[in-house]
């Protein structure tokens, strides 16, 4: 009929309405299901390979992604991601954990006792994965060089050999431990150091000179959480070329108990590689004198740098550098612990004393290495320090580190927090009264750098000051007019007020809260006594292999100084 209109059932509408609803819920909710299964999935899989690291000898690591072709070397496919051992250099990947834990065995820190005395033992091959550029033992042509698991290398030695070069003999060849035969702790060498400690006795010199007069074990001592954090790096590297137990975490073990494994070594023959900051540095030296108050003077070891810190004044000093990013290969650092020569640092005792009645005085007692300051540099560690205890996770950047201090080293040239300090200290060097202009901040030196890389003491132009030492028993003072004066004396564009050198150093704080440092330790002082005194000689290691313009002429001058002093004598 005319007039009528024409319309669908009401119920396709409503079901058009529900179908829409439900794709769009569907659409929403799978990939969430599916996100939260996988995330499950994956937090299951984590359990049980943490479970199957910490039931395993092999020291292994996950990693998401290998930074070169990797084949598996239990099941020989090619893996992207996948666990490898830290110690031996095994990869896997996750489904062949098991089974590599089974058929193949880690690097063995001591051999197992069969009740022999042994002083040699067999390779350690391992097959696949070699090293770029690694070359055959036999044939001398290179090797790895097959998409494919393909050639071995042993473990201890790092000498690698083709498939078809393998022969009989060189599986019974005895190992010679490779180019860091010297630095290495054989496994037989802790074996036969167990049974005779056994045995009750304790003459290891007979056992040692088996090994030679050059042979200097090192053991390495990594701060993980040092400046960049490439500590967790370091240690793989370092395991993989040496025995493991000669490698520490010092976030796991302290260096006083670390240290212990000097006395199983031959007298004055030990050598420790620190891998972290001058923080660090100190803390080992601090073990180290621990071990002359024990009465093991006998095992004292001489101490290298890898500069893992932000300002690394001390490694600076000693010529190991300003900073380590990955730069030189592991195996050149080795290299130039075995060739650096012994020499004395001298240590110093900070000792502050509260004013107040005599009988509630607070003493407190530093080591200090690199300097002591008060002023404008020392709030800016403060500073730095307060921010870095509350966001730790936002300071693994050197580079972070230092546009933090440059910070604070800005807006203290606006507020100058430290001025007049002239008027609110006192300073004494060898008992004599010092007239202070008006300064900011007063830095008292033992080393020849400060403030990461700047030569303090020699500064620009050329004026006849003696070149600072670190082994003379003198400290240089010098002091500074604020912030922005030790920017320029960081750039070359000014000196600092040289105040003088002396054995012992006495500053009064009168009436006021300054902030002071000592060796890049921050803190806020009220009214004290500062007393600087030598405390005693620690043993390093100076690396003269690459040495900047500034140590070159610095030691040159230490080297013409020694002669005058010799000619004298």
């Amino acid at each position: 009929m005319e007039g009528e209109e024409i319309s669908g059932p009401p119920s396709s509408g409503v079901f058009a309405d529900w179908s829409l609803a439900f794709w769009t819920l569907c659409s929403v909710v799978l990939p969430v299901v599916i996100t939260l299964w996988c995330s499950f999935q994956r937090s299951r899989r984590q359990v049980l390979r943490r479970d199957i690291f910490r039931k395993s000898k092999h020291d292994w690591h996950y990693t998401d992604l290998f930074g070169q072709p990797t084949y598996c070397c239990v099941c020989a496919q090619h893996i992207l991601q996948g666990a490898f051992c830290n110690c031996c250099g095994l990869c896997v990947h996750e489904g062949c954990l098991k089974k590599a834990d089974q058929h193949f065995l880690c690097k063995e820190i001591m051999m197992r006792g069969d009740g022999e005395v042994h002083t040699s033992m067999a390779h350690h091959w391992i097959r696949g994965n070699v090293p770029l550029c690694s070359y055959c033992v036999v044939c001398k042509q290179q090797c790895g060089t097959q998409p494919k698991l393909c050639d071995y290398r042993c473990v201890w030695c790092q000498q690698t050999v083709h498939d078809e070069c393998m022969q009989n003999s060189l599986k019974s060849e005895k190992c010679r431990f490779g180019e860091f035969r010297n630095l290495i702790i054989p496994p037989y060498y802790l074996s036969t150091i167990n049974k005779i400690r056994k045995d009750k006795r304790t003459d290891y010199g007979k056992l040692a000179s088996s090994y030679g007069k050059h042979w200097t074990p090192i053991i390495i001592l990594a701060n993980t959480r040092s400046g960049n954090n490439m500590g967790e790096t370091l240690l793989g590297e370092l395991k993989i070329l040496l025995n493991p137990v000669q490698v520490f975490d010092l976030s796991k073990i302290s260096p006083a108990k670390a240290l212990q494994l000097c006395t199983l070594l031959p007298y004055h023959s030990a050598r420790v590689l620190v891998c972290g900051g001058d923080g660090t540095v100190g803390w080992v030296l601090d073990a180290i004198d621990e071990m002359k108050i024990k009465g093991q003077e006998r095992y004292i070891p001489q101490v290298a740098i890898l500069p893992l810190g932000t300002g690394n004044d001390l490694s600076n000093t000693l010529a190991w550098g300003a900073g380590y990013a990955g730069e030189v290969p592991v195996e050149q650092i080795l290299r130039n612990v075995m060739e650096a020569d012994g020499i004395k640092l001298d240590r110093w005792k900070v000792q502050v004393t509260n004013k107040g009645y005599y009988n509630l005085r607070k003493l407190k007692v530093f080591t200090m290495n690199n300097y002591f300051s008060i002023g404008p540099d020392a709030l800016m560690a403060l500073n730095f320090h307060a921010h870095r205890e509350k966001a730790p996770s936002l300071f693994s950047s050197r580079i972070i580190n230092k546009a933090v201090y440059f910070f604070y080293g800005t807006k203290d040239c606006l507020v100058q927090e430290c001025k007049d300090l002239n008027k609110k200290v006192e300073l004494e060097l060898d008992g004599e009264r010092i007239d202070l202009p008006n300064l900011e901040g007063i830095i008292v030196l033992n080393i020849g750098y400060w403030g990461g890389g700047c030569r303090l003491w020699e500064g620009m132009g050329d004026e006849p000051y003696p070149m600072a030492r670190y082994d003379d028993g003198l400290l240089e003072v010098a002091g500074v007019y604020g912030s922005f004066h030790c920017a320029q004396i960081q750039v070359k564009l000014a000196n600092p007020v040289r105040l003088g050198q002396a054995h012992t150093v006495r500053l009064i704080l009168k009436n006021s809260k300054m902030p002071m440092q000592v060796d890049g330790e921050p803190w806020a002082q009220g009214p004290c006594t500062v007393t600087i005194t030598h405390k005693t000689h620690a043993l390093m290691l100076y690396h003269s292999g690459e040495q900047t313009d500034d140590d070159a002429s610095s030691m040159s001058e230490q080297e013409h100084t020694r002669e005058q002093t010799d000619e004298d004598i």
